[in-house]
């Protein structure tokens, strides 16, 4: 449907883990336009045990964030993109069984051991190429078993397919998220059946595979009602993993050798391979193959990301952050650092008591004021960064010669620079509604409004987005120092 002025418009729902939004996404020959149509927050739900996604509140944001991009054009499309491994848990008509858990909710403690008897967790990596997170959605079906609400389950739907579903009625499976399962094999692409049945999973539970660019139904009569938007409007699947679409929106060249770094409450570090990377070496250095778009594997490792700034944020009552970056960019470097990857700092609440502590713990000086746990943060995240690269690079026998930031990241300045200085590499900071872009472009691809190739996707977001440049400065060996104190040659 053309929006009058050459271009034809998609709505992108992008759910993170704090907050969701609705953009609009317009593309036209040469162009690439993003608006926010609505945004609205992700709060989890503590219960005296166990802690959830208010589901319920996400999918009225949803509506909520389609009505208003009706009112700003036709729709052409809608696509679903959100966080990985969680799910909802559907009855035998198709009803939802209780809010989803929270990948941070603890009851999945001690259940790797568990599988881990039974699949050695050699042989699980190399059946699956994932990395070791307790979270993962194996582990969190392992943990149901045994309970009612699993033992009334028919189907499991993660996030986006969930949303999906009550949007279109249609179910399916789409492939870059769920090969965030464990449960995928990252060669074939399928289901690996047998594993799952030696974990006592039924992999019939989950619906039909679906690969994004393919139609996902359209949108229910109850749907147009709510939202108000005319008839027929399709929902396209796009890599509804939303690394999966970010990554698709990094703005490299044809040719270009790069590494990624996609920013938000998590930050994903890594390269985009044609294969995935099995050995036992990468197990060790807990490096994950999630599917990414058109074939492509995205080799990378999980790190704590900015989730430690909004929890210091949030312990302190949300003060001036203009403020704390620019004491924290006067604050001495390198001065204490922690490892942003920890399982330390996974469950929320108390974290700059946690950074205290963790820096004590290993011989540091303890931060004395908030701009210096800020300082502390930001060192430890480009540490982590530098790290993640320099890994992937070995372990992968990829060289790069750029790094692409992507995300909310890409707003702070000072993260930038000491991304670029410890990784010693240039850095190109942008877009930072990378996932919502990536999730437009695959579905203008899809209804024939951009190139075929996945570098025609990236030119146009190379051509139409701002970006900006960090130059490494000096000083690598004090980066190395930094990673001795924390046991890491």
């Amino acid at each position: 449907m053309s929006t009058g002025s050459g271009t034809h418009a998609y709505a992108a729902v992008d759910l993170g883990a704090s907050s969701g939004r609705v953009m609009v996404g317009r593309v036209g020959p040469g162009t690439l336009h993003l608006t926010e149509a609505h945004r609205f927050p992700n709060r989890p739900v503590r219960l005296p045990d166990t802690l959830h996604w208010d589901i319920l509140a996400l999918y009225a944001g949803v509506l909520d964030g389609l009505r208003a991009a009706g009112r700003l054009t036709p729709l052409t499309s809608i696509g679903i993109d959100s966080w990985a491994v969680d799910h909802g848990l559907l009855d035998a008509e198709g009803a939802l069984l209780g809010n989803p858990f929270h990948y941070r909710d603890t009851r999945t403690e001690g259940v790797a051991e568990r599988v881990w008897a039974t699949v050695p967790a050699a042989e699980l990596y190399a059946r699956t190429g994932i990395q070791y997170a307790p979270f993962n959605t194996l582990y969190q079906l392992v943990a149901a078993q045994g309970t009612a609400q699993l033992g009334a389950t028919q189907q499991v739907l993660l996030i986006p397919d969930l949303l999906t579903y009550w949007l279109t009625g249609t179910r399916g499976t789409e492939l870059t998220n769920v090969s965030t399962t464990q449960l995928i094999d990252p060669n074939t692409r399928t289901w690996d059946g047998e594993l799952a049945r030696r974990l006592g999973i039924d992999p019939n539970l989950f619906a039909p595979l679906r690969h994004p660019g393919e139609p996902a139904g359209h949108l229910l009569p109850t749907a147009l009602a709510e939202t108000g938007l005319t008839g027929p409007v399709p929902l396209t699947t796009v890599a509804s993993h939303d690394t999966a679409s970010a990554v698709a929106a990094v703005p490299a060249r044809a040719g270009e050798r790069f590494a990624y770094i996609c920013t938000g409450t998590w930050s994903l570090a890594g390269l985009e391979l044609d294969t995935p990377v099995l050995t036992e070496a990468s197990r060790r250095a807990n490096f994950t193959n999630e599917l990414g778009l058109d074939s492509t594997v995205r080799y990378l490792h999980n790190i704590m990301g900015l989730w430690l700034l909004q929890e210091c944020l949030r312990d302190w009552n949300e003060p001036n952050l203009t403020q704390l970056l620019s004491g924290a960019a006067e604050s001495e470097p390198l001065r204490s650092v922690v490892d942003a990857s920890d399982p330390a700092f996974l469950v929320p609440g108390d974290m700059p008591h946690r950074i205290a502590t963790a820096c004590h713990a290993t011989g540091q000086p303890v931060p004395k004021t908030r701009a210096a746990t800020v300082r502390c943060v930001l060192d430890s995240l480009a540490l982590a960064h530098r790290r993640a690269i320099l890994d992937a690079q070995r372990l992968s026998n990829h060289p790069v010669d750029v790094v692409h930031l992507v995300g909310g990241g890409a707003r702070n300045a000072l993260l930038c620079q000491l991304t670029a200085d410890a990784c010693e590499l240039p850095l190109i900071a942008g877009p930072t509604e990378a996932a919502a872009l990536g999730n437009v472009l695959v579905q203008a691809r899809a209804h024939g409004d951009t190139g075929a190739s996945l570098t025609d996707l990236r030119t146009l977001v190379a051509d139409t987005q701002p970006l900006k440049r960090y130059e490494p400065r000096g000083a690598p060996e004090a980066w190395r120092r930094a990673e001795r104190r924390l046991g890491r040659a």
